[in-house]
């Protein structure tokens, strides 16, 4: 078994303020200097382990703004904690969590969060980082012009309860295709993370954005099966964030470095 633990951080020194885009307010906290990057925490929400991520973008050299559109920012996950917080953004109409081939009002906010860090920030453009409810909301945010960077990490939704939610996308036919014309016209890349028996992130779905973005679309799949090198279970699931192990590096540890080898490509 991997030894050691995920790189925690805290709210310390991060600045909050209300954001309002897309028919939404949300908190958003945001550090650091230089090009931006949107990252949407994952469920339960803004935990120690999502800071961690956070506070490793700041000092690679990105202004992080990193929205809390649910969950109480800090909070550690527990098992009760993280199975409320599904139950109730499973019947969110912002959020859409079984809907097939639909748009999401929260990529909305997420768009005009973009659009805002932007302005704000130099570069060419930002990226954004969703992981796993949140991960095809990064790719929603990409019909953007200014959104040159998307990275999906274990994209759940819609949650993969039946063969076509399995091979859905995770976004609206219309977005998919504004997307998929960003990629054959303008050379946007997309890169999308998954563990390989993670269930939740089932493998139809990356072949349907491999079919449709070709070579765009960059998959970086880590080995979780029996008796895999880094002692990954079965359930392993988060790749940026609780399963990343410093010393010694694991495969979780590398899929990061690309990430942020990713993002200096694409916006600076």
């Amino acid at each position: 078994m991997p030894t050691g633990s995920a790189p925690t951080a805290t709210l310390d020194g991060w600045t909050i303020r209300a954001f309002t885009g897309g028919g939404s307010t949300y908190d958003c906290f945001e550090k650091g200097e230089g090009p931006g990057v949107v990252l949407i925490p994952e469920v339960p929400g803004i935990t120690p382990e999502v800071l961690g991520l956070a506070e490793h973008l700041v000092t690679e050299g990105f202004t992080v703004a990193l929205p809390s559109p649910f969950g109480e920012p800090g909070r550690a996950a527990t098992a009760g904690y993280t199975m409320r917080t599904i139950a109730r953004l499973c019947v969110s109409a912002e959020m859409r969590a079984f809907a097939v081939g639909a748009h999401r009002p929260i990529t909305d906010f997420l768009r005009a969060l973009a659009a805002d860090l932007a302005k704000r920030t130099p570069g060419r453009g930002v990226g954004v980082i969703g992981m796993c409810f949140t991960g095809g909301f990064a790719l929603a945010a990409a019909v953007d012009d200014v959104v040159l960077a998307p990275v999906l990490a274990e994209p759940a939704v819609p949650f993969p309860v039946s063969p076509h939610r399995r091979a859905d996308a995770g976004a609206s036919v219309s977005e998919l295709d504004r997307i998929a014309a960003r990629a054959r016209d303008d050379g946007l890349c997309v890169l999308g993370l998954r563990f390989s028996r993670d269930s939740a992130v089932p493998a139809a779905r990356f072949a349907t954005l491999k079919e449709r973005l070709g070579d765009a679309f960059e998959v970086i799949e880590l080995d979780s099966s029996r008796g895999n090198p880094d002692g990954y279970s079965g359930s392993a699931h988060s790749v940026l964030t609780a399963e990343v192990r410093e010393t010694p590096p694991n495969s979780a540890f590398a899929a990061r470095r690309r990430v942020v080898e990713f993002l200096r490509e694409r916006i600076t």
